[in-house]
């Protein structure tokens, strides 16, 4: 967008701290960050260095790359606590912010009926008169006809009724499961297409959050705003001192007034739905106090510049995600200034693959980013709709509006891999008590009549494999049980809900066959393979074992999909397991591996023997096979075709490790030294007796000619 207009005043001099900075800023030698490419910046180079002015001795001088590594050291440090101290500074801007307290609402509000009894009035009605459209177009067989139409209202509606119900939108906006195509399409323009509020106001807000004249902070500012949400408006602006552009997003005048009193009404009507319907089993009071708390969190926009900050620190390592900077000079509790980001919304697929880019990869980014906030640092963006997400010109995904964020507890993030496990394995009974972890279920509820409902769900569910699964098709079925039973879904659920079905939802444009399961099994892969934590160690076990069998094929599974991430490495695969096998605990594992390798060595050795045999010229083999028709050894039906299956399988399994772009011969030999461990030494003799009474049992079976029973 095109910059509107330049402010051309006389600037007055800056504060000595950003005069320093500018000063260092526009200095080549040592660059304060690098930039993302969606931000300009205006640099002039600083002088080179002259030769020293006396003509006395020439110290010994550290030598350049040296001298300008500590250079950049220390002016990293020093722009560092700047920064820290910008911080502070925006944080005393903010220190009379407001908090949500229904004690506080109560207070002023409950001393204010007139004002109370309007705007209940203005709700019922409004909302009433487009219920009583709906109900006419039910009873005249209209209700298909007009869906479009009645989508636009409802969302003319919410505008009108303000931003506590633009919120209410938004959310609906990214719930398909509730409401058709038609009301999320409209809906959707609630997030960034609303009514502006006066330039004038937003100018002055600046001024008066920030203590300076406009013209002193930026040398051009857009004269309208770019974008419009529920709680603010955004600019697009150059600074003065650096020429660079920026985004300003300026809170909406009367906003906590407004919201304050549609929470003050909803709470109301929260305590009449927990006293008066039974079918709802949730405290609603709690569902409406968590919601606006989080509401009037977004209010402070220097906590959401912290939350920015903090995102950027765990997420933006990863060179395809982008997350602007904050400016904390130019930011307070209504004023958040921070980089401009050049970019397409995710849900203009035209304009995306305008710029030579693929949706799908860009959502599979979004899909592995927010696995990572969910299940390892818990973390996440909690308001992801398109408006939210762009698709930079370089195929990179900005995360923007940082203002509503979660977290989820260390134990759930366990609990929910842990609940992958036991779906594959359709361990139901698991599954019900992971419910207990994950705060769905009170400790003292039973869970025995849960476990046949979600037998009944998921073994329809599960007739195709877990990757197939539509994400959706979870959501709605694990709905349809939680309200049968007494389930209390948490906040924190129901967020990462919002935040995948939002992501698959984006997918299904550019690929109605995406499952968003299917992109997020090399994530759960790499983590049972890699990660050390016992929990998923164990749920590791719980996967590869059953009923005192390897399931090879399991694990073929998991390296085939866990090489599909691009953070996995074979030997963090290899390492936990045996630190898992040789733990003080891992006595019941280690007599499940003996009786493997046992297997394997078996299958092995009788493969080559085979291969030799097929290898031999034909005039010979009945001598070796004694004149029998069907190969040199007696076996059982199907026992040789089972053997040569797994023999084949863990070659394939090696050959997958060996072909791992991570794989290095010498990631073996801390396993070897690993080996040479008391408790390794006596598995492997273990291993080694094992092997010797097997294959002398099936010589003498053999030499008898009678198949031995497997073992």
């Amino acid at each position: 967008m095109a910059i509107a207009f330049a402010l051309s005043l006389p600037t007055p001099p800056p504060p000595p701290l950003r005069a320093a900075r500018r000063r260092r800023r526009c200095t080549a030698a040592a660059p304060r960050r690098a930039l993302p490419r969606a931000a300009l910046v205006q640099a002039r180079p600083g002088a080179p260095p002259g030769p020293a002015a006396d003509g006395g001795d020439v110290s010994i001088q550290p030598a350049p790359s040296t001298a300008l590594t500590v250079a950049a050291a220390a002016a990293a440090v020093r722009d560092r606590a700047e920064e820290v101290q910008a911080e502070v500074r925006a944080m005393a801007r903010a220190a009379n912010v407001s908090v949500y307290s229904p004690e506080l609402l109560s207070s002023r509000y409950g001393s204010r009926p007139l004002k109370v009894v309007l705007r209940t009035l203005e709700i019922f009605t409004t909302l009433g008169f487009f219920a009583g459209k709906l109900f006419v177009d039910e009873k005249r067989g209209l209700l298909e006809q007009n869906k479009r139409s009645r989508a636009a209202e409802l969302r003319r509606t919410f505008t009108k009724l303000g931003p506590t119900f633009v919120k209410i939108g938004q959310g609906l906006s990214t719930r398909p499961d509730i409401c058709p195509p038609e009301y999320l399409e409209e809906l959707a323009e609630l997030q960034d297409a609303l009514p502006t509020f006066p330039d004038s106001e937003a100018f002055a807000c600046i001024e008066r959050e920030l203590g300076l004249p406009l013209e002193s902070i930026f040398s051009s500012i857009s004269p309208s705003p770019i974008a419009a949400a529920s709680l603010g408006q955004v600019y697009k602006a150059q600074l003065k001192y650096s020429g660079q552009f920026v985004a300003v997003k300026v809170q909406r005048p009367g906003i906590e007034e407004a919201i304050g009193l549609d929470f003050y009404l909803l709470r109301g009507l929260g305590f009449l739905i927990n006293k008066y319907v039974d079918f709802v089993t949730s405290d609603v009071v709690a569902l409406i106090d968590e919601f606006a708390r989080r509401v009037y969190q977004e209010l402070n926009y220097v906590q959401e510049g912290q939350n920015a900050r903090r995102f950027k620190k765990l997420y933006a390592d990863k060179q395809d995600v982008v997350v602007p900077d904050i400016f904390w000079d130019y930011t307070s509790a209504k004023v958040l200034t921070m980089d401009w980001v050049d970019g397409v919304k995710l849900n203009q697929h035209q304009a995306i693959e305008k710029q030579g880019l693929k949706l799908l990869d860009l959502v599979n980014i979004g899909i592995q980013c927010s696995l990572r906030q969910l299940l390892e640092y818990g973390y996440f963006h909690a308001d992801p709709h398109p408006g939210n997400l762009l698709a930079t010109p370089e195929g990179k995904l900005a995360f923007l509006d940082f203002g509503m964020m979660s977290e989820t507890p260390e134990d759930a993030r366990l609990a929910i891999i842990g609940h992958v496990v036991h779906m594959v394995n359709r361990d139901y009974e698991a599954m019900a008590r992971d419910y207990y972890a994950l705060d769905f279920l009170a400790p003292d509820v039973d869970v025995s009549p849960i476990v046949p409902a979600l037998k009944n769900f998921f073994d329809d569910a599960l007739s195709s494999t877990v990757s197939e699964l539509n994400f959706k098709t979870i959501v709605d079925g694990l709905g349809a049980v939680l309200y049968e039973y007494p389930f209390t879904v948490p906040a924190y659920y129901a967020l990462i809900l919002r935040s995948l079905t939002v992501l698959e939802g984006l997918a299904l444009y550019a690929d109605p066959n995406f499952k968003v399961l299917a992109a997020s099994y090399p994530y759960f892969a790499k983590r049972l393979l890699t990660d050390p934590n016992p929990y998923l160690r164990d749920a590791l076990v719980e996967l590869l074992f059953k009923d005192g069998r390897f399931r090879w094929n399991r694990l073929e599974n998991l390296l085939v999909q866990g090489r599909k991430d691009r953070d996995f490495t074979t030997k963090e695969a290899l390492q936990p397991v045996l630190k898992l096998l040789l733990g003080s605990g891992g006595e019941e594992l280690r007599a499940l591996v003996v009786k493997e390798a046992i297997r394997v060595t078996e299958a092995v050795v009788f493969g080559a023997l085979l291969d030799a045999y097929s290898a031999t010229p034909a005039f010979l083999k009945p001598l070796i096979s004694n004149g029998s028709d069907v190969g040199p050894f007696k076996l059982r039906d199907g026992e040789q075709e089972q053997m040569l299956a797994l023999r084949d399988q863990v070659f394939r399994i090696w050959g997958l490790l060996r072909a791992s772009d991570t794989f290095d011969p010498s990631l073996l030999q801390p396993i070897l030294q690993v080996l040479q461990e008391p408790e390794a030494r006596s598995l492997g003799e273990r291993v080694a007796g094992g092997i010797t009474q097997r294959l002398a049992a099936r010589l003498l079976q053999q030499v008898l000619k009678s198949p031995a029973p497997p073992q």
